[in-house]
């Protein structure tokens, strides 16, 4: 499912990794920037939920990063 930037007040940039899809939701990892320290959380979020996020806007898909080849 990817990586999603969630939306957040100030500076702070937060993030959710799609981790597993289950029939009626999914488990995510979100990481949030607390002052330079990374507080990382596992959770649910119910398919209904994760999709009024994106329509809303507050979960805004990353775009695969591509890494230089040495």
């Amino acid at each position: 499912m990817g990586t999603y930037t969630l939306k957040s007040i100030g500076k702070s940039t937060d993030y959710m990794t799609v981790v597993r899809e289950m029939d009626d939701g999914y488990v995510v990892r979100i990481v949030r920037d607390e002052d330079g320290y990374e507080d990382v959380t596992t959770d649910y979020i119910s398919k209904a939920l994760f999709d009024s996020c994106i329509r809303t806007g507050y979960l805004t898909k990353v775009a695969a990063v591509v890494e230089a080849s040495a």
